[in-house]
């Protein structure tokens, strides 16, 4: 491309100002060949010359003229519209597609992350062959510690951005560490049926690691002095209208429930269930109005 380039700066600086000083230099040649056509002419009509002679300057006239039109056509071809300049022109444009397509090329040979962070899988080695869409670098980007995890859709109306959280790495499973409701995906997945959220980790302890399992509990919401019970004891808990097998005077009683905020193996119950009450668990098979006999828990 720089020799593309220097040839059209030499015909825009040197090349016309050359080209107009030929055509003048051309033309006086002519002016002075015609001149002598004329006095050799007029001395043969005297008879002072041959017709050899004139013929010899009619020769160099014409001589002179056709280098003239060549002249001429040399200065117009160094134009900014000329030939010359166009034929520069398009090999600075030629030159300039080769160097971009070079780049391409040479970009091609070049990987980049998105952001920078660490390298921690390498699924190719330098000189490799590899194919459009290709796994070649798994990377852990730099930044804040975040933790991803897929919650059931059920439970995405509990779900509030800025919700703490507690985590556990099944690893060290009796290390806890704080985190923080950040993202909530805005499709849900309907092959699982689940809801990607992500937490900061505002303080991540040193042994987590990237593609680490681990437990985490989301704090949905806080209340005191309310009803829970164990969670093994509702019946239907995906359905419209949930419902435990309470004791009641002895005898089973089917008592539709109300529920509240769920924790670990455990869940509020808002309506439909008093304090104190026996509840058959729902894995017992037994039918509403059975009687049965209730003893307490050691």
């Amino acid at each position: 491309m720089t020799q593309a380039e220097a040839r059209l700066r030499q015909l825009r600086e040197l090349g016309l100002p050359v080209a107009e000083q030929a055509l003048r230099q051309a033309e006086a040649t002519a002016l002075q060949a015609r001149a002598q056509h004329r006095r050799v002419r007029e001395l043969v009509a005297r008879g002072f010359y041959s017709q050899a002679q004139l013929d010899e300057a009619r020769r160099v006239q014409e001589v002179a003229e056709s280098q003239v039109a060549s002249a001429r056509l040399q200065r117009d071809s160094q134009q900014p519209d000329g030939i010359e300049v166009a034929l520069a022109q398009s090999a600075l444009e030629q030159a300039r597609a080769a160097l971009v397509a070079a780049q391409t090329r040479l970009g091609y040979a070049i990987l980049r992350a998105p952001s920078a962070g660490t390298v921690l899988t390498r699924a190719v080695e330098a000189g490799d062959t590899v194919q459009p869409g290709a796994v070649l670098l798994t990377i852990a980007p730099a930044g804040d510690t975040e933790l991803t995890v897929q919650i059931d859709e059920k439970n995405l109306g509990l779900l509030r951005l800025g919700q703490p959280a507690l985590a556990s790495a099944d690893a060290y499973p009796g290390e806890r560490f704080a985190a923080e409701l950040a993202f909530i995906a805005p499709s849900v997945d309907a092959l699982r049926g689940s809801v990607e959220v992500r937490l900061r980790v505002p303080e991540p302890p040193p042994y987590l690691r990237h593609e680490m399992t681990v437990s985490i509990d989301i704090e949905a919401a806080r209340r005191e002095q309310t009803l829970m019970i164990p969670a093994a004891a509702v019946r239907e808990t995906g359905g419209a209208q949930p419902w435990v097998m309470v004791v009641r005077d002895g005898r089973t009683e089917r008592q539709p429930v109300r529920l509240g905020i769920r924790g670990a193996g455990r869940v509020e119950v808002l309506e439909g269930v008093a304090v104190g009450e026996a509840l058959v668990p729902a894995a017992v098979d037994v039918a509403a109005g059975q009687a049965v006999r209730t003893r307490a828990a050691p």
